[in-house]
């Protein structure tokens, strides 16, 4: 491979967007290729085998662009396609690329934000049933108690521009009621879905003040930097010009209406054809 590549980031629809703004901000002399599988979202009510088809499909096609290394900057598709394309797809078919998640590097630091040894997961159907997180946690922190609570309502509320409106003060207000009461040692919550970010104005205004929230962009942000110090063959032969694409499987139009409010400006995508 020669030095022109790019860093591919994937999800589902709108949500990596904030994940890829946190990216931006640590490292962003690479080049990015950005694809949201808006066609299909959202994937979190969907089954293991069709999130790992549409995950599938969407990284291929990021390896034909030319990206060595993909980051899956979305929950849903790290919880239920990663695992097995790193084991079952990556040694045999595309032994020179890499395809990292957002599930292992918060895995990793979530003990920094607790002192009760007790977190709460808020996350999309699909996250929820993987309990992706209860493993990866328990493999880093096992003394960590772990409570997970869906928030199905979140994802439609951000997709459609609802989520700062009176409208959403309901659903917050049920999720999180629902996550605090089944355990009153909680003192971290993790939004482990990349839309929920967006909804933090109005969690912290019901949210207890001894309660940590975090969120991943600058988790995953730091997590990529520190891969590619460690994987020099990686790093290298990704283009350093600063340039950054978007594609979308959906209508482009709508796409780039919705990037002022997950990414923080205007963009051009193009389209992208799936399935």
């Amino acid at each position: 491979m020669e030095n022109r590549h790019s860093i591919g980031i994937f999800d589902s629809g709108y949500g990596g967007l904030t994940i890829f703004k946190s990216i931006i901000g640590k490292l962003p002399e690479y080049n990015y290729i950005y694809l949201g599988d808006n066609a299909r979202t959202p994937y979190g009510d969907h089954s293991f085998e069709t999130v790992y088809r549409y995950t599938l499909e969407c990284v291929e096609w990021l390896f034909s662009q030319g990206c060595p290394l993909v980051i899956l900057a979305c929950n849903t598709a790290s919880a239920k396609a990663l695992r097995s394309i790193q084991q079952n797809v990556l040694p045999y078919k595309y032994p020179g690329r890499r395809v990292l998640g957002v599930i292992r590097p918060t895995a990793e630091v979530i003990g920094n934000y607790t002192d009760s040894k007790t977190v709460g997961v808020l996350g999309t159907r699909g996250t929820v049933k993987s309990a992706s997180y209860l493993m990866e946690i328990s493999k880093f922190y096992p003394e960590i108690r772990v409570l997970q609570q869906s928030c199905p309502m979140w994802v439609p509320l951000v997709e459609n521009n609802e989520h700062l409106g009176p409208g959403a003060d309901y659903f917050v207000e049920k999720y999180i009621g629902r996550i605090l009461e089944a355990d009153d040692r909680i003192d971290c919550l993790l939004l482990a879905c990349t839309h929920y970010p967006l909804l933090i104005p109005k969690i912290r205004k019901i949210l207890p003040e001894n309660i940590r929230l975090m969120a991943q962009g600058e988790i995953v942000a730091d997590s990529l930097g520190d891969y590619l110090n460690r994987h020099p063959e990686i790093e290298q032969i990704i283009a350093k010009e600063g340039i950054r694409k978007f594609f979308t499987s959906g209508d482009t139009e709508n796409f780039d209406r919705h990037t002022s409010v997950f990414f923080g400006e205007h963009v051009a995508s193009e389209p992208m054809s799936v399935g």
